[in-house]
């Protein structure tokens, strides 16, 4: 993902003010992906490639009951969990994905979730952002998984801008406020994903419309 950016960002009293608002507003922020322990959540991240968060809990509502465990799902095989997943974007290849990602944690893991970068990142098909996700979510360490949302408003409110996802992932490391740090991923993607949109950003009813340095905003509610 490369796009042109401007090279100016916004100071740091800014940035206080909107991490305050938007912690005032959801002072527990959440994944909307539905686990309920870590494997639960690295299978539905794994599975969120290119699909949305409400498509991988209808898939995943069918999946775990059945199976939630690597060893569970290597027993109920690929062809079923193909199944279970069949109404998501890419199903073959992260069916694929899955149960080879079960292997390696039963191998090599005890069948447990390992909560490192590098650990995380050799499992099939599991990218940088994904172990972000699972590294902040599952075990609350600090990360910045930066997705399409995370980018856009990175970049469109000066919060942190960057030309690809791991420029303002750096950055946003570097300049969120330590406070809001663990927290900040969540905020992010869902202001993203309901008010700062791609095409007609809601500025209208943005509660920090006045901190954000987009220069185009709409009044749109």
């Amino acid at each position: 993902m490369l796009v042109m950016v401007a090279c100016w960002a916004m100071n740091a009293d800014k940035r206080q003010e909107i991490f305050e608002r938007l912690r005032a507003e959801n002072p527990n922020p959440v994944t909307e992906l539905n686990y309920s322990s870590p494997f639960e959540l690295l299978i539905a991240v794994l599975l969120s490639a290119q699909a949305t968060d409400v498509s991988v809990n209808l898939a995943t509502a069918k999946l775990f009951p059945k199976a939630n465990t690597p060893q569970a799902i290597l027993d109920l095989g690929e062809a079923s969990v193909r199944d279970a997943i069949r109404t998501i974007g890419l199903f073959n290849t992260k069916a694929k994905n899955v149960i080879k990602t079960c292997q390696i944690l039963v191998d090599e893991h005890g069948g447990e979730v390992p909560d490192s970068r590098k650990a995380l990142e050799a499992l099939p098909g599991v990218g940088r952002k994904t172990a972000n996700v699972v590294l902040n979510t599952a075990f609350r360490q600090i990360a910045m998984a930066v997705d399409t949302h995370i980018f856009r408003v990175s970049n469109r409110t000066k919060i942190a801008v960057g030309k690809d996802v791991v420029e303002v992932e750096k950055k946003l490391l570097r300049h969120v406020p330590k406070e809001f740090l663990l927290d900040a991923h969540h905020w992010l993607i869902l202001h993203g994903r309901y008010t700062c949109v791609a095409r007609k950003p809601k500025c209208g009813s943005c509660l920090i419309e006045d901190l954000c340095d987009f220069k185009e905003k709409t009044d749109v509610i």
